[in-house]
Parts: structure tokens; C-alpha cells; sequence
């Protein structure tokens, strides 16, 4: 199973993400669930990072394993808007494939107060 924790704040805006494991639906290299949440992670995560004015600590170093951290020291106006709709994107995506294949990824959001 493949387990995401989704940080947000109170207003929405994506502060980062934490995943672990492999769904387990099917092997390496034919596993859709896999494939649906890597491409969303990955694809939200890159556009973030080319976002200007946005510092994003990243690790991908290990199969199975992908987290991001949004720094939230110099926002502006324009970012928080950004970040809430890579927030609604990621939540909404990762939560259409969790409907569809509960036994196979599991999505937290937590709330954090920035």
C-alpha cells in the first residue's frame, strides 16, 4: 500500500507532502495506482519548484519513497494562490484514485498552521 500524508494550512495553500510504499496492485512496471500517484506527486512537485519566488526541499532519492517541503518564509500574494490550487490539484487527484482503490493507497491531509 502506498501511504500519503498531505500537509496544508487552515487556508488551503499545499505546504508539502510525505509518500511511502509501493499499492501493490500489480508488478513493477504495470501497477496503475502506482503510476496515477507518482505522476501527480512528481508533476505538482516540478511545477512548484519551477514556480518563481518558491523554495521547495525536496527527496526522491529512494524507490518507494517521495517528499517535499514548501518554504513559507518569503510568500506573497501570488504564491498562496498557487499553492492552494497545487493543493486542491494534489488533494483531489490523490483522493479520485483513493476512492477508487482504497485497499491500495491510503490519503491523510493534515492542517498545519503557517
Amino acid at each position: 500500500m502506498t501511504s500519503v500524508l498531505l500537509k496544508r494550512s487552515k487556508q488551503g495553500v499545499l505546504l508539502g507532502c510525505n509518500a511511502e510504499g509501493h499499492a501493490g496492485y500489480a508488478g513493477r512496471g504495470y501497477d496503475i495506482v502506482c503510476s496515477a500517484v507518482s505522476v501527480l506527486l512528481r508533476t505538482a512537485m516540478q511545477v512548484v519548484q519551477a514556480l518563481p519566488g518558491i523554495q521547495l526541499d525536496s527527496d526522491v532519492s529512494r524507490r518507494g519513497s517521495l517528499s517535499f517541503a514548501v518554504n513559507t518564509s518569503q510568500l506573497d500574494k501570488k504564491n498562496l494562490a498557487e499553492l492552494i490550487f497545487a493543493g486542491d490539484f494534489l488533494q483531489t487527484g490523490l483522493g479520485s484514485v483513493a476512492k477508487e482503490y482504497p485497499e491500495y493507497l491510503e490519503l491523510t491531509t493534515v492542517t498545519i498552521e503557517i
